[in-house]
């Protein structure tokens, strides 16, 4: 496929209103790799219009959370079921990486913050299209099952306000995938499916990193408001997320990445109704 990016912004938007999914994520990449190679300016008169939702196509339909069945690992169905709600976090995590990038293209901020949300967006790219590779090898296809729109919904409610966009996407959303991973990962093996199980293994690795960027940019822009991380981030969570942060947490990896038990332990209890 060949593009024409007119802009970081512009590519970037141009990739989020796409509803062809194998040309989104190619966008995505082809728009990053220009970026960090330094081949693009970050905006233009001639940039596109945000738009309001990412594209998508007509499949699949979007439901709401508890309308979502479980099933278990230890049948095929139920592997396919589990890696199509997670190609379904990984193809918002596309958007929601670029819509950061978009959106943001005029606050104050070094454009290292840009390099760090591209590289996210390649990678999550990257993720969508390796699920559903392994969706296909199983005989599935993203769209074949019902999916959630909460992921976009919580970015939705933070457009407005960039700290509180960090707090609920990287340090809530994909810091959630930090806790959830292993344990998957280890389900997978346990059945026999180790291609699944090396999947996972990819976005848990890179999951790290994505949380830990947004712990930067958040620690960042608390640093430049002389705000305390914990402290801001517990008041965003109550402000701008509904339920508790539920535990187990996977300790270890949040704090690689940043994200300290300061910020989260106190939130397990606190709900919003």
């Amino acid at each position: 496929m060949t593009f024409t990016v007119t802009s970081l912004r512009g590519g970037a938007i141009d990739a989020i209103a796409s509803a062809d999914l194998d040309r989104k994520t190619a966008l995505t990449q082809e728009t990053a790799t220009r970026w960090l190679e330094r081949r693009l300016s970050l905006r233009s008169p001639l940039d596109p219009k945000l738009p309001e939702r990412p594209g998508r196509p007509e499949k699949p339909e979007l439901v709401p959370p508890t309308a979502v069945k479980r099933r278990s690992l230890h049948s095929v169905k139920g592997r396919i079921a589990l890696l199509h709600a997670i190609a379904h976090i990984e193809l918002n995590a596309v958007d929601l990486a670029l819509d950061i990038v978009a959106r943001y293209a005029s606050e104050p901020v070094p454009h290292s913050f840009f390099d760090g949300w591209m590289q996210v967006a390649f990678e999550e790219a990257k993720h969508f299209k390796l699920v559903r590779d392994r969706l296909r090898a199983l005989g599935a296809d993203y769209g074949d099952l019902p999916a959630h729109d909460g992921l976009w919904q919580a970015a939705h409610a933070t457009r407005n306000d960039l700290t509180a966009r960090l707090a609920v996407v990287p340090l809530i959303l994909e810091a959630r995938g930090l806790d959830v991973t292993p344990q998957l990962q280890a389900k997978m093996r346990e059945t026999g499916d180790l291609e699944s199980a090396s999947v996972l293994d990819v976005i848990y690795n890179d999951e790290k990193g994505h949380v830990a960027i947004g712990a930067k940019w958040f620690r960042f822009l608390c640093a430049r408001e002389k705000k305390d991380p914990a402290e801001t981030f517990k008041h965003l969570v109550r402000v701008n997320f509904r339920g508790p942060l539920k535990p187990p947490f996977n300790d270890l990896a949040r704090a690689e990445a940043g994200l300290t038990p300061s910020f989260y332990r106190s939130l397990t209890a606190v709900s919003q109704s």
